[in-house]
Protein backbone atom coordinates (compact mmCIF):
# COMPACT_ATOMS: atom_id res chain seq x y z
CA UNK A 1 0.00 0.00 0.00
CA UNK A 2 1.60 3.60 -1.17
CA UNK A 3 1.65 6.17 1.16
CA UNK A 4 -1.72 8.79 1.12
CA UNK A 5 -0.14 11.91 1.21
CA UNK A 6 -1.38 14.94 1.30
CA UNK A 7 -2.14 16.83 -2.28
CA UNK A 8 0.59 18.18 -3.77
CA UNK A 9 2.38 17.46 -0.84
CA UNK A 10 6.44 18.68 -0.85
CA UNK A 11 6.13 18.98 3.03
CA UNK A 12 4.47 17.12 5.45
CA UNK A 13 3.34 17.97 9.38
CA UNK A 14 3.63 15.61 12.11
CA UNK A 15 -0.07 14.53 12.02
CA UNK A 16 0.28 13.10 8.66
CA UNK A 17 3.74 11.71 9.02
CA UNK A 18 1.69 9.47 12.21
CA UNK A 19 -0.72 8.47 9.38
CA UNK A 20 1.65 7.30 6.77
CA UNK A 21 3.97 5.72 9.40
CA UNK A 22 1.13 3.99 11.22
CA UNK A 23 -0.35 2.60 7.81
CA UNK A 24 2.86 1.28 6.26
CA UNK A 25 4.14 0.83 9.80
CA UNK A 26 1.74 -0.85 12.37
CA UNK A 27 3.21 -4.05 12.81
CA UNK A 28 6.68 -3.21 12.57
CA UNK A 29 6.27 -0.68 15.53
CA UNK A 30 3.79 -3.15 16.90
CA UNK A 31 7.11 -5.88 16.84
CA UNK A 32 10.08 -3.39 17.21
CA UNK A 33 9.08 -0.42 18.88
CA UNK A 34 6.83 -1.31 21.36
CA UNK A 35 8.13 1.04 23.76
CA UNK A 36 8.97 4.08 21.52
CA UNK A 37 7.75 7.58 22.25
CA UNK A 38 6.50 9.47 19.39
CA UNK A 39 8.31 12.08 21.10
CA UNK A 40 11.79 12.88 20.15
CA UNK A 41 11.83 10.95 16.45
CA UNK A 42 12.25 7.56 19.31
CA UNK A 43 9.86 6.04 16.78
CA UNK A 44 11.99 6.63 13.53
CA UNK A 45 15.52 6.25 15.42
CA UNK A 46 13.82 2.59 16.32
CA UNK A 47 12.69 2.09 12.47
CA UNK A 48 15.55 3.03 11.17
CA UNK A 49 17.97 0.39 13.61
CA UNK A 50 15.27 -2.06 12.88
CA UNK A 51 15.83 -1.28 9.00
CA UNK A 52 16.88 -4.85 8.40
CA UNK A 53 13.69 -6.53 9.96
CA UNK A 54 11.15 -4.32 8.74
CA UNK A 55 8.83 -4.43 5.68
CA UNK A 56 9.94 -2.95 2.22
CA UNK A 57 7.19 -0.57 2.86
CA UNK A 58 7.70 0.45 5.90
CA UNK A 59 10.82 1.13 5.06
CA UNK A 60 10.41 3.45 1.75
CA UNK A 61 7.59 4.89 3.74
CA UNK A 62 10.15 6.13 6.48
CA UNK A 63 12.69 7.06 4.13
CA UNK A 64 9.81 9.42 2.73
CA UNK A 65 8.55 10.86 5.79
CA UNK A 66 11.72 11.72 7.24
CA UNK A 67 12.69 13.79 3.68
CA UNK A 68 9.14 15.29 4.04
CA UNK A 69 9.48 16.30 7.36
CA UNK A 70 12.90 17.55 7.18
CA UNK A 71 11.74 19.74 4.18
CA UNK A 72 9.24 21.27 6.44
CA UNK A 73 11.61 22.27 8.84
CA UNK A 74 13.85 24.15 6.05
CA UNK A 75 11.06 25.23 4.71
CA UNK A 76 9.74 27.27 8.36
CA UNK A 77 13.43 28.21 8.22
CA UNK A 78 13.48 29.88 5.41
CA UNK A 79 10.32 31.49 5.04
CA UNK A 80 10.77 34.68 7.19
CA UNK A 81 13.69 35.48 4.75
CA UNK A 82 12.10 34.51 1.85
CA UNK A 83 8.89 36.80 3.38
CA UNK A 84 10.84 39.65 4.23
CA UNK A 85 10.01 41.74 1.18
CA UNK A 86 6.30 41.23 1.40
CA UNK A 87 6.10 41.54 5.51
CA UNK A 88 7.84 45.29 4.86
CA UNK A 89 5.32 45.99 2.29
CA UNK A 90 2.46 44.95 3.57
CA UNK A 91 2.43 44.69 6.85
CA UNK A 92 4.77 47.34 8.10
CA UNK A 93 2.55 48.79 11.02
CA UNK A 94 1.95 44.94 12.40
CA UNK A 95 3.37 44.44 15.80
CA UNK A 96 6.20 41.65 15.29
CA UNK A 97 5.88 38.36 17.73
CA UNK A 98 3.13 36.02 18.51
CA UNK A 99 2.58 35.60 14.86
CA UNK A 100 1.48 38.79 14.13
CA UNK A 101 3.40 38.85 10.97
CA UNK A 102 2.04 35.48 9.39
CA UNK A 103 -1.45 36.54 10.06
CA UNK A 104 -1.14 39.77 8.20
CA UNK A 105 0.72 37.79 5.13
CA UNK A 106 -2.10 35.12 5.75
CA UNK A 107 -4.40 38.12 5.04
CA UNK A 108 -2.89 39.55 2.12
CA UNK A 109 -2.49 36.47 0.45
CA UNK A 110 -3.72 37.93 -3.01
CA UNK A 111 -1.29 40.77 -3.02
CA UNK A 112 1.72 38.47 -1.44
CA UNK A 113 4.55 37.50 -4.00
CA UNK A 114 4.59 33.64 -5.21
CA UNK A 115 7.71 33.05 -3.79
CA UNK A 116 6.21 33.97 -0.19
CA UNK A 117 3.13 31.97 -0.54
CA UNK A 118 5.10 29.13 -1.32
CA UNK A 119 6.94 29.52 1.31
CA UNK A 120 3.96 29.92 3.88
CA UNK A 121 2.77 26.95 2.37
CA UNK A 122 5.95 24.57 2.19
CA UNK A 123 6.18 25.63 5.86
CA UNK A 124 3.29 24.34 6.45
CA UNK A 125 1.40 27.73 7.86
CA UNK A 126 -1.67 27.42 5.88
Amino acid sequence: MAPVLPAAAQTVGFADAIKILGASCGKDINTYCKTANLGNNEIGQCLSQNQSKISAQCAADSITVTALLEARFAAQAAAPKLCDRDAQQYCKLVKPGNGNVLRCLLKAQPSVSEKCNTAIDLAGYR
